[in-house]
């Protein structure tokens, strides 16, 4: 179960406290503005009062004006004056490497660095370029250097060596930025916003990236984004979670999983020794903003966490888990990656536009454009560039 250890052999220990997807849309949105703290998180708010470092992911750039992007799926943006929850509430630090922070262009991402600064919270995970979304933040707290790591995955948001966005998730750099960073932290935390959204497990492709990142020097690994609370497993002394859910992200019409999700509490010794906790909520159900669950929620929601966390460990679970889910969806995904418009896209909703208009063959050499890495780079490069 995933608790805190009662005794770090009489050591006294340091909290931080991470919280998962923010979107101060809906009916919390003039709550933020008005800086009602309490509202937003209600009985939450002790456990950020609390902890000596609080994190939370802000799934939206702050924005003066609307300057929104070309992309698919939505786009996101709220007014500066949403960070006045986050100032009440005295969180920390904000994640802000995300599938959203570029919804506005740079002028969106520019404001929300300095309108963070100027409430003095600290941003994390994107930048005006690359090597500035990259870098390591390290926060010193009771002599213990917390370094936080932030990534998103691919989509319309990350940095290039040229422009501002999110920290790309990349392996490879991760572990350079670890020997770079490597001396000026003492435990590591990283978050890694990617995922399947809706789905509570992580693919085989995140199980294997969480635990490299692991094995390269995390101490905690998080994975927010997929707007539903997943599993957890210890991996070589390395807490890592797979999927928080939202924190505050008031969206209507949404499954349940949508409205539950849990805070990370992290207790670190001087030894550096660390233990987990979950703290489970409700949030953007019949009222506004995140509260804890009653005692008997609670308990059931524990129960599923421990039920997906113990079969997680198991490669084959994970694979079959994975299969099922893209069985589930693969209509959907292939008239995307065949730019259906929303007529074909309808009409493919049980795959007989894939099944007539393409042939075996068709579908053959699609596979190896999309997963050879060479003709895959080839790919990306000619949409990403506007070459068509």
């Amino acid at each position: 179960m995933m608790t805190i250890m009662d005794d770090f052999r009489g050591q006294p220990v340091i909290n931080v406290l991470i919280g998962g997807d923010v979107c101060p849309v809906g009916r919390s949105e003039p709550l933020f503005r008005k800086g009602d703290a309490a509202a937003v998180f209600n009985d939450l708010i002790p456990e950020f009062e609390s902890a000596d470092l609080s994190v939370v992911a802000l799934e939206s750039p702050l924005i003066e004006r609307s300057s929104p992007i070309v992309k698919c799926g939505p786009v996101l943006g709220v007014g500066s004056a949403c960070i006045n929850a986050f100032k009440e509430a005295g969180i920390d630090v904000v994640n802000i490497a995300n599938n959203h922070i570029m919804d506005h262009g740079p002028a969106g991402l520019e404001n929300t660095l300095s309108v963070c600064a100027g409430a003095g919270i600290a941003t994390v995970g994107a930048g005006r370029d690359l090597d500035e979304a990259g870098r390591i933040l390290v926060r010193e707290v009771e002599g213990i250097r917390i370094g936080i790591f932030a990534a998103a995955e691919h989509e319309f948001s990350v940095a290039t060596a040229g422009s501002g966005g999110a920290n790309p998730l990349d392996p490879i750099d991760y572990v350079r930025r670890v020997r770079e960073y490597g001396d000026s932290f003492d435990y590591l935390i990283v978050l890694i916003h990617g995922g399947n959204e809706n789905y509570p497990y992580p693919s085989p492709r995140l199980k294997k990236t969480c635990r490299f990142m692991a094995e390269m020097g995390a101490d905690a690994v998080i994975v927010q984004h997929t707007h539903c609370p997943g599993c957890y497993e210890e991996y070589e002394g390395t807490h890592i979670v797979y999927g928080q859910g939202n924190l505050v992200f008031d969206w209507p019409d949404q499954d349940r999983a949508f409205h539950e999700g849990f805070l990370v509490r992290l207790s670190v010794a001087p030894d550096l020794s660390s233990a987990v906790e979950i703290i489970p909520y409700v949030q953007s159900d019949s009222r506004p903003g995140a509260r804890r669950m009653d005692t008997e929620a609670e308990r059931l929601f524990r129960s599923s966490i421990e039920e997906r966390s113990r079969a997680v460990t198991d490669d084959d679970f994970v694979q079959a888990q994975w299969l099922r889910f893209c069985e589930g969806v693969k209509h959907e995904y292939l008239s995307k990656a065949l730019a259906h418009n929303r007529v074909l896209s309808r009409l493919n909703s049980r795959g007989a536009v894939v099944k007539y208009l393409y042939t075996a063959d068709s579908l053959t050499c699609m596979r190896n454009v999309v997963t050879c890495e060479s003709h895959r780079e080839v790919l990306e490069t000619i949409l990403t560039h506007g070459m068509i």
